[in-house]
């Protein structure tokens, strides 16, 4: 019993400083592009992708130290999703709709080791990872047989993960992972609405975008034209101004706020 219940806490630290990352991450993303929007110093939204954030923090005086912090949140996170995965802490079941929702936990688990990876590499070695991820993946999907309709399958996935993300902040669901929090004071009660619906909303505008440029890779065959974030980002300046691309950065920054009232107020599940 004493063993269980030093389980049940760690995956429960885990869960919690792994939201509080993610949630800095998300924070910091949106800095860098709001700044690139209001034309502040060198920044640029082209630079507003995880391996940017992380080259900007490690800059900063005790960036290392920050960084590594950081990632091993990241890890934290990373780590938390993958038990939700294998030892099913939601209930999801054996169904085929629980074996996918287990397989979301999962990917999200792989993602976030990935992009634990990326920050480690700049730590230890002073470089930045160099490449696109979702070039990359365009790439290699592009080069095998019937690559167009992969590519295509795929970009349409991530357009389906943007509006789901849409869908959630405007349904309410999000409110489910602090449920607690609800019956807090009003100022904080209506930050917790407030950022869920901000933050979700602008979260799938930018899968959304995301999807759309790696559409655009497959139709043409190009994957250059496959981007992260930071593209996603570009796209929208371009496209848009800098007015929209203000209000989605800050949208992000709502939704790192959101991962932070998680972190206080979301069960955890451990078995």
């Amino acid at each position: 019993m004493q063993l269980l219940k030093r389980n049940d806490h760690w995956i429960k630290t885990l869960a919690r400083t792994g939201l509080v990352a993610k949630g800095v991450v998300y924070c910091l993303t949106a800095i860098l592009t709001i700044m690139s929007a209001l034309q502040m110093g060198n920044a640029s939204s082209g630079d507003a992708d995880k391996g940017g954030i992380f080259k900007m923090v490690h800059e900063q005086p005790l960036g290392k130290i920050l960084l590594s912090i950081i990632t091993v949140g990241l890890i934290c996170y990373a780590v938390w999703r993958l038990v939700m995965a294998f030892k099913d802490t939601e209930d999801k079941g054996k169904d085929w709709k629980g074996l996918g929702q287990r397989a979301v936990y999962f990917f999200s688990g792989a993602v976030y080791l990935s992009i634990s990876v990326i920050a480690g590499k700049l730590i230890l070695n002073n470089t930045q990872s160099s490449g696109n991820s979702r070039q990359q993946l365009a790439r290699e999907l592009l080069d095998k047989p019937m690559g167009v309709w992969l590519a295509a399958a795929v970009a349409i996935s991530m357009m389906g993960v943007g509006i789901y993300q849409v869908y959630r902040a405007a349904s309410g669901k999000y409110k489910k992972y602090v449920k607690a929090g609800m019956h807090s004071n009003n100022n904080e009660r209506t930050i917790l609405i407030r950022s869920g619906q901000l933050g979700y909303t602008a979260r799938g505008i930018v899968w959304l975008i995301v999807g759309w440029l790696f559409l655009k890779a497959a139709t043409s065959a190009n994957a250059n034209e496959a981007g992260n974030t930071g593209k996603a980002f570009q796209w929208l300046q371009s496209s848009y101004g800098n007015i929209l691309l203000f209000l989605v950065a800050a949208g992000l920054f709502c939704y790192g706020v959101f991962m932070f009232m998680r972190a206080k107020y979301q069960p955890i599940h451990t078995s």
